[in-house]
């Protein structure tokens, strides 16, 4: 028999930093229609793939599933962001290797073990790539709490994580949801400059600077977004910086791969803003910034320079 403390052990063998199952019945959130609600406000701006109606429900995305075995990757590195104001910011998570295939490598590893412990296993696999609430049942899982900027935070690693799933036809045992430490805290909210964080767990991407850098495909960034950019290029991490649980419990990642590529911490915004087709593949292969084509990277170093003025 598989046993839930077998899968975890594995888990963690196999270098993930945390791991919990989720149930997938009777819950107590009201993800669903926290979904329908912020869809209905238009809050995901161009991204209609958050639309997909299997978002809503886990068997529309595997008929057989009976457990998620949700897991979590540390990627916080010590570098800091530069001030300089002719330097770009980049996002944390995109300082070095495709996380997609970091944590998607050691998923196929989880995945292909169970399959090898009994024929009848039915297993399917995802980071950041299917029509699923990553975060909803990462903290259905007990891994850590969605908190008021849109993140799930971890008691031992802040937010500054990956996430991903292994769904499976196993009846395992269960962890309980974990609960929410944001406590009366808002300075995700004051900080920032978009106000994107309408209210407390709602982020309007239409104000996000996160979204416009890396999602939004027009030539020009709306005025609002353009001049509070304060030299981020590729996401950003405000919210993420001022939030206490981040700044106490911070830990240096073990994996080498999550380590940044030296261009990536301090660019140039100069360089970026008339970065060509090959030097952009060059510097961003094997890099979920790749996801930022060169016109975009063009766009967000100039809004930084004032050169769209």
């Amino acid at each position: 028999m598989i046993d839930s403390s077998q899968i975890k052990a594995k888990a963690i063998e196999m270098g993930f930093h945390l791991v919990g199952i989720a149930n997938i019945d009777n819950h107590q959130d009201n993800a669903v229609e926290h979904l329908k609600s912020w869809l209905a406000a238009g809050y995901q701006a161009d991204m209609a793939w958050m639309a997909t109606p299997t978002r809503e429900d886990i068997r529309a995305y595997m008929p057989e599933v009976r457990s998620l075995i949700c897991v979590a990757l540390n990627y916080y590195t010590p570098h800091q962001h530069s001030d300089d104001p002719q330097i770009g910011k980049i996002s944390r998570y995109g300082w070095g290797r495709d996380y997609h295939k970091v944590v998607g490598k050691k998923l196929k590893a989880l995945s292909n073990w169970l399959r090898s412990l009994d024929e009848s296993v039915m297993v399917r696999y995802s980071v950041d790539t299917a029509p699923i609430q990553d975060k909803v049942w990462a903290q259905r899982a007990g891994l850590g709490w969605i908190a008021k900027n849109g993140n799930l935070i971890t008691r031992k690693y802040g937010s500054w994580i990956f996430l991903g799933e292994v769904l499976t036809n196993l009846e395992l045992t269960f962890d309980a949801p974990h609960t929410s430490h944001c406590g009366t805290c808002n300075r995700c909210l004051d900080a920032c400059p978009t106000s994107a964080i309408i209210k407390p767990h709602v982020v309007d991407a239409n104000r996000c600077i996160a979204y416009h850098t890396i999602e939004n495909r027009e030539p020009k960034l709306p005025q609002a977004v353009a001049k509070n950019l304060s030299g981020w290029v590729a996401g950003c991490d405000i919210c993420q910086d001022v939030c206490p649980w981040n700044q106490r419990f911070a830990q240096e990642t073990d994996i080498d791969d999550f380590q940044p590529y030296a261009a990536n911490i301090q660019p140039q915004l100069t360089e970026l803003a008339s970065i060509s087709e090959a030097e952009w593949d060059r510097r961003f292969r094997a890099s979920a910034l790749r996801r930022i084509k060169p016109n975009m990277w063009q766009r967000n170093a100039r809004a930084n320079l004032n050169k769209d003025e």
